[in-house]
């Protein structure tokens, strides 16, 4: 007996040890600055150095563009003297990234017992939830609001979670502009974002004009958790998990960066081959089943005029290409809405965004979604990177997430009331 409880006791310790939260003690995030083409090199040789676990929040890119890594505390010194020895300068971004997530499950705590959602109207959306409380929104939304919007399961997440979508319409058979948040599960500002756009639309419908003509004209569709086995495990084990979570066969490590894996340039430069990577583009192209959702819904519905995939952080907005140098050829156009876009957000807040191709503005990047989506015949796609510029990063404070998703939407009806009044 005294054996029995002897394992059941190990067995107990090592099931919590198993199930418990990753933290982050005294991980930093430093912000390293490239002067040139051989010292992107070496934070690429950084990169690749596995058995460290560095986490590139913001790869390199070019000279002169900021490189932010989240360096786990056993390994600082070690990062830090890297650094030193191949003279790139950096500096502390972020000094301790446990401390800013104990302050968002803190908010999260007192921002759940603040809320009383039996409805929408009392929905907290000054803070993060989990999947199933965005989950319940959605169906409470719906039933609120049953002329307006309905909801679609366009599929299941490897895990078997529904990939659902919010259609809002006031007729049949309609073009449609898309939006969706949270393809990278830790931008937690996307997903609540996503939430506070679905309530602005209902609230606004027969109110503002503009809004109130989109809907009379075109359907919009928002997907608020497109990666939801990813954002479960960002709640439950690990809070900047990025990718999703199918298995990798040959590797032990786990999930598909799903912002690598659309059939656009696929495999090629800004996506890697390493299952270990965040970047790893996967076996083949929509091999995860919350992308091929997404690709089998577009080809289907064949009326989607406007495509926006929403990111977290570096304040920008980017459209086609990411996997090709190539000017998209309507590249100018794209150029002048985005003009106009920023141009509305900046002005609620002073936010600063810069605006471009993917390529030229941030990165080449292969596989990526708005890239795809273009090339199916959808003009009007765009990827948006929220606030910040680095000093929160991922773990934003809940306290600017309405000042986001605010500013965010007047962009967002800058490029919807141009994808509605330009029919192609």
């Amino acid at each position: 007996m005294i054996e029995e409880m002897k394992i059941w006791i190990v067995f107990t310790v090592f099931l919590a040890a198993a199930c418990s939260q990753k933290t982050f003690d005294g991980d930093q995030v430093l912000r390293a600055h490239a002067k040139d083409n051989a010292q992107l090199d070496v934070l690429r040789e950084l990169e690749a150095m596995e058995h460290l676990q560095v986490d590139f929040w913001r790869g390199p890119s070019r000279p002169n563009l900021p490189v932010d890594i989240r360096v786990p505390n056993a390994v600082l010194q070690q990062v830090k003297v890297f650094l030193e020895s191949n003279s790139i300068d950096y500096s502390i971004m972020i000094e301790d990234v446990q401390t800013l997530l104990d302050e968002e499950r803190s908010d999260m705590k007192i921002g759940r017992a603040m809320e009383n959602a039996r409805s929408t109207d009392t929905f907290n959306y000054a803070t993060y939830h989990t999947f199933d409380q965005i989950n319940n929104f959605i169906d409470t939304l719906v039933a609120e609001n049953p002329g307006l919007v309905s909801k679609i399961v366009i599929g299941r997440s490897y895990e078997g979670r529904p990939l659902n979508v919010l259609k809002f319409s006031t007729g049949a058979n309609r073009p449609a502009f898309w939006i969706d948040t949270g393809i990278h599960s830790r931008e937690w500002v996307t997903q609540a974002s996503g939430l506070w756009f679905a309530k602005k639309i209902v609230t606004d419908y027969g109110r503002d004009a503009s809004l109130t003509s989109t809907l009379n004209k075109i359907d919009i569709l928002l997907e608020i958790v497109t990666n939801p086995d990813g954002y479960v495990y960002t709640h439950t084990r690990d809070r900047m998990w990025r990718k999703t979570r199918s298995p990798n066969s040959g590797s032990t490590c786990i999930g598909t960066d799903p912002n690598r894996n659309w059939d656009a340039g696929f495999g090629g430069a800004g996506s890697s081959s390493n299952p270990c990577s965040e970047t790893y583009r996967g076996r083949a192209a929509h091999s995860e089943p919350e992308v091929k959702a997404i690709v089998d819904f577009v080809k289907s519905h064949g009326n989607i005029k406007g495509f926006v995939s929403i990111h977290s952080y570096s304040q920008m907005l980017l459209y086609p290409y990411g996997y090709t140098s190539a000017p998209a050829k309507d590249a100018a156009e794209l150029n002048s809405v985005s003009r106009a876009a920023v141009t509305a957000l900046t002005s609620l807040y002073g936010t600063q965004y810069t605006y471009g191709s993917i390529i030229t503005t941030i990165y080449q990047a292969s596989g990526g979604t708005v890239d795809w989506t273009y090339n199916q015949g959808i003009k009007y796609s765009y990827t948006f990177e929220l606030r910040d510029t680095g000093r929160y990063g991922f773990a934003l404070p809940s306290n600017q997430i309405i000042p986001t998703a605010q500013e965010t939407w007047l962009a967002l009806t800058k490029l919807i009331e141009h994808t509605r009044d330009n029919p192609y």
